[in-house]
């Protein structure tokens, strides 16, 4: 879901980097570097037990760091604050108010489950970002979940909707289950729903930012961390 995008800028003959005032143009306006450098240098809580922070390691550790590590870092966290600059502009366009930028020391952190789902970027970038986070709660709030599609997720997952005296008898959906063993449909429809809106809320916002980062190009030294264009390069989900 976290591809390359955009091309590169700021190559010296030989490939040594230069030191640019922007990360990166989104759509010609240049990303100042200082925010990208802010982002590094901001305490952040980890995703999940808090151990790591999302930007890196703990900057006792960064000592020790390696250039290779740094530079991806580095590429790392333009992503998020990129992401942060095309939540804002889409915020912008669409009307929505975003809440006050909040500390980094109360910064929003993610579950690993989500870190899962989402991808790391684009968790980190939610956990940074009130306005990605506006954006993401107005989408979501814009899907339609059909009601066959929640009866079909009823009808297709009854492992997850058997009754605790189901459970407790070791019946699972496999041995068949008698309606008896199942929670009603209208005790769980609403928590389908929610679910699936939500999946879809993701989803349409993975495509925005698909189609948003079509529109930046990165600063050498800024790339994607997957980008295969540079010799530090990792993909990781």
């Amino acid at each position: 879901m976290e591809r390359p995008r955009g091309l590169h800028q700021g190559d010296r003959p030989g490939g040594d980097p230069v030191t640019p005032e922007h990360a990166a143009l989104i759509d010609g306006e240049p990303l100042p570097t200082e925010r990208v450098n802010a982002f590094l240098a901001a305490p952040h809580r980890g995703a999940g037990n808090g151990a790591t922070s999302h930007n890196g390691p703990a900057p006792a550790r960064r000592q020790t760091e390696a250039p290779s590590a740094a530079r991806q870092r580095r590429r790392w966290a333009t992503q998020v604050v990129v992401t942060d600059e095309l939540a804002r502009r889409a915020c912008a366009d669409r009307g929505l108010k975003v809440p006050e930028e909040v500390s980094p020391a109360s910064v929003l952190a993610v579950a690993e489950t989500d870190v899962a789902d989402l991808g790391s970027i684009v968790a980190a970038a939610l956990a940074h970002s009130p306005a990605a986070r506006t954006l993401l709660a107005a989408l979501e709030s814009e899907q339609a979940v059909p009601e066959t599609a929640v009866r079909d997720y009823y009808a297709r997952n009854h492992d997850r909707f058997l009754t605790p005296e189901a459970l407790r008898r070791g019946v699972t959906p496999f041995d068949g289950v008698a309606p008896e063993d199942l929670l009603p449909y209208d005790e769980v429809r609403e928590g389908i729903s929610r679910e699936l809106r939500k999946a879809a809320g993701r989803k349409a916002f993975f495509g925005w930012l698909d189609q948003a980062r079509a529109g930046v190009t990165y600063t050498h030294g800024h790339e994607h961390p997957g980008d295969p264009s540079h010799p530090d390069h990792e993909h990781r989900h």
